[in-house]
């Protein structure tokens, strides 16, 4: 069993490979001269170990690199739109005009309360300065009482005078002192009216503030530079703060973000290739990122790897790869489905294989035929890592110095001899190996 299929499997390999090399067939007719006697040429390629950057493409989509809202922050009327739909607009140009009426109004009435509470606290503080002057004096009053009541005290124990004399002089001194008790509770009372009347002030100074702002968000401004889009109101119609539909979105395009999903098998794959030696990188995080639009143009500027999503999206076994690019001209828009081609690391030792020598089993299994050092071709079973170019990177199966027939398999099987010409080398009917025969006008 074992022996037909191998047989199958040369048949079909055979045939595929008549079907590959069929472009160097010689179809010149009867003509032709015979092939010369001895074994028959095959065009091979000397394997040689070099340094390829290996590369994985990725399917991402386009976002902004900023977004904004555009929301009023007062009620009111839009008297204006002042910029055009779908523009580039920067950072504090006027977008939208609500009416400035009422909000001016406001400002002139809370301007007028600040100079009255400024004038009432002008009047508190004459008010205690007079009432401070009043405790001066009575204090000056008190002192001359009390200079009275001692003078008539002692005259009253000399008998000088009478008690009613001294009784008049005593009561003076209390009068003048609940006079400058009084005195000085004024001037507590007017020191309280101060700070009444100053926090008045910053109250009324806050007020004016607040008018003003209002007024100020009466021009709608934009907070981010970027491209406009539609707007949601027309000129007429009522806004209120912070609405729930914007009036427009403002985008930053330049530069753009490129939102990337990688799947954790090709992750741990990577991680595992760089454990093994095989790569030597520092990372992607070192790397450029390079684009290829949708209709397959390459993006004329690289990007590079922003961050690396830490969280496995569990539906579809991704992490998230943000990579950001320059878009001076505005060729990326957001939602654009792009490629990005991100260079995993370098193989300092690969074998890279032309593609038309390697062809596959009937169970899809590849392989290539070599011509080894006696001249005799031998049947290579290999494994594959990837295409690069029109190339395949090989992994297993050939080592450096192998011969692969890449022109004239037809022409040989696995244990015949063969005669191995470099690959667009002469051959004798006069035209390079690799060159495919341009066929007669005239057929037979």
């Amino acid at each position: 069993m074992r022996t037909n299929d191998a047989q199958k499997m040369m048949l079909v390999v055979g045939g595929f490979l008549v079907g590959l090399a069929s472009a160097g067939c010689d179809r010149s007719g009867s003509g032709a001269a015979p092939f010369a006697a001895g074994p028959p040429e095959v065009a091979v390629v000397t394997l040689q170990t070099e340094r390829v950057a290996l590369t994985t493409e990725l399917p991402g989509r386009t976002s902004p690199y900023l977004v904004s809202e555009i929301r009023p922050q007062v009620n009111g009327i839009i008297q204006k739109r002042l910029f055009t739909e779908g523009s580039d607009v920067q950072a504090g140009q006027v977008l939208y005009q609500i009416d400035p009426a009422p909000f001016q109004a406001a400002v002139d009435s809370t301007e007028a309360n600040l100079v009255l509470m400024k004038e009432s606290a002008e009047r508190a503080r004459s008010a205690l300065e007079a009432s401070m002057a009043g405790v001066t004096r009575q204090q000056a009053i008190l002192e001359l009482a009390r200079i009275n009541r001692t003078r008539f005290e002692e005259a009253f124990k000399s008998k000088a005078v009478s008690g009613t004399g001294r009784d008049a002089a005593v009561t003076e001194a209390a009068v003048a002192e609940a006079a400058l008790r009084a005195a000085e509770a004024q001037v507590e009372s007017d020191r309280k009216a101060i700070a009444v009347a100053e926090a008045g002030i910053q109250q009324a100074e806050a007020a004016v503030e607040t008018a003003r702002i209002n007024l100020e968000y009466t021009r709608v401004t934009a907070p981010i530079s970027g491209r406009i889009g539609r707007s949601s109101v027309t000129d007429g119609a009522l806004v209120t703060a912070y609405q729930p539909m914007a009036l427009a979105t403002i985008q930053q395009l330049d530069p753009i973000y490129v939102d990337v999903p990688q799947s954790t098998a090709q992750l741990l794959r990577l991680q595992r290739r760089l454990e093994e030696g095989r790569f030597k990188t520092g990372g992607m995080n070192q790397d450029k990122v390079k684009l290829i639009l949708e209709d397959g143009t390459p993006y004329p500027l690289e990007g590079a790897l922003q961050f690396q999503d830490v969280t496995v999206e569990p539906t579809t076994g991704s992490v998230t790869l943000r990579t950001v690019f320059p878009n001076p001209e505005g060729i990326l828009l957001p939602g654009l489905f792009v490629r990005a081609v991100f260079t995993e690391g370098v193989n300092e030792q690969a074998l890279l294989v032309p593609q038309q020598g390697v062809a596959r089993t009937p169970k899809g299994d590849p392989i290539a035929l070599i011509v080894d050092a006696d001249n005799q071709v031998q049947l290579r079973m290999l494994t594959i890592d990837r295409a690069i170019g029109n190339q395949w990177l090989v992994t297993s199966g050939l080592h450096a110095d192998d011969r692969v027939i890449v022109e004239g398999s037809q022409k040989v099987r696995p244990g015949a001899p063969a005669k191995a010409v470099p690959f667009g080398a002469a051959i004798p009917d006069g035209r390079p190996t690799g060159q495919a025969t341009q066929p007669s006008e005239n057929p037979k």
